[in-house]
């Protein structure tokens, strides 16, 4: 019999092997809540169709079709994939008041979220490229 308790759960990653799946800076942004340099990851300017998943446990995250330029220099999406795609938390670090938004399936660190996004949603889910991967859509 499984117990209960592992029927829903994810398989958490020990840090060993987060560290052989993931590049330093993506094991420092998911883990360590680091963020890349602005401009300079690899999503920040994609036009791919497609759908962005967690570098670390494969969740389906965001849909390329709420994607858009915020002018940030990482890339912003509007709304998340589905409404458990993702979880918010409070982060008060660095003397600032912002929402962290993790992983909804394996709590990586992925960016922050802001009220100052398009409609419909009037967000702007900025993200780590480090910690997305682009499933493109198979036209």
């Amino acid at each position: 019999m499984i117990p209960l308790l592992m029927l829903n759960s994810p398989e958490k990653k020990s840090p060993e092997q987060l560290r052989e799946r993931l590049t330093d800076l993506q094991y420092r942004v998911t883990q360590k809540k680091g963020t890349e340099p602005a401009f300079t990851g690899e999503y920040h300017d994609c036009k791919t169709s497609g759908t962005y998943i967690c570098i670390c446990c494969d969740r389906e995250l965001f849909d390329s079709d709420t994607k858009y330029d915020s002018g940030t220099g990482w890339p912003s999406f509007y709304a998340p994939k589905n409404a458990d795609s993702v979880a918010e938390k409070k982060d008060n670090s660095f003397f600032i008041r912002r929402t962290e938004v993790v992983c909804g399936n394996c709590d990586a660190h992925l960016g922050h979220v802001f009220n100052d996004g398009p409609q419909p949603t009037g967000m702007r889910y900025c993200m780590n490229s480090a910690a997305l991967r682009l499933n493109p859509k198979n036209d």
